[in-house]
């Protein structure tokens, strides 16, 4: 199961992002992301050229509250290179702004609310929206299972690994121990995100700084 490190807190874009990933260069992260919202443009460009110098995949999360908002971030991903688009809801729009630039989509399946970003929704409409997904040509889907208010989070993971077949299930939102990432393993994800609980220092005791946090993180992948 893939680790995709993203360089947020609370949902929006560190404002640091690009002295940390200097000092996270020599850990070998493989996927690194981050939000929509946060930092402003040049900075989003800056962050997914050093990742890609880094030889990573970059990832980018839409968690804009808005349609037109969500819209201009897909241009934006499609601007700055980005390899892999997370998030939104208007699956047809974006799939014709993002259009033959080679980047992947996972949206949200459910009903994500407000910001930072609480999912609504049961198991039924999450393998609903994810068959959809696929249907209609997204890689895969982004699913807030730990921001889930209607249903068991694993209920949902579960829903969504076999609705998506082939599709890539990705697991972003509240993930904050090894249980949580054994409990994903075993449910079927392919990946998940962490941001939040890195910058805060507490993932694993034995150090508060992001270096030792992703050492972590990384080891209970392995």
């Amino acid at each position: 199961m893939d680790f995709i490190f993203m360089l947020t807190r609370d949902d929006r874009t560190v404002t640091d992002g690009l002295a940390l990933l200097d000092s996270v260069g020599d850990l070998g992260l493989g996927h690194i992301g981050f939000k929509d919202i946060g930092v402003d443009r040049e900075t989003l460009k800056a962050l997914a050229r050093r990742i890609r110098d880094m030889g990573a995949i970059s990832y980018l999360e839409i968690v804009s509250t808005t349609p037109a908002d969500a819209r201009m971030s897909a241009q934006v991903a499609v601007e700055i290179g980005i390899d892999r688009l997370l998030g939104g809801t208007q699956v047809e729009a974006t799939l014709d702004i993002i259009g033959n630039s080679g980047i992947d989509y996972y949206p949200f399946p459910g009903f994500p609310v407000g910001h930072p970003t609480d999912l609504k929704g049961k198991a039924d409409d999450i393998a609903d929206h994810c068959r959809d997904f696929m249907a209609k040509g997204c890689a895969g889907a982004d699913l807030l299972a730990y921001r889930a208010l209607e249903d068991d989070p694993l209920a949902l993971v579960r829903a969504a690994r076999e609705a998506l077949g082939d599709g890539k299930l990705i697991v972003a939102g509240g993930i904050a121990d090894v249980t949580q990432i054994e409990a994903l393993a075993d449910a079927g994800a392919d990946a998940f995100t962490i941001g939040t609980a890195v910058f805060d220092g507490t993932f694993a005791e034995g150090g508060a700084d992001v270096v030792t946090q992703l050492g972590h993180v990384m080891a209970a992948c392995a």
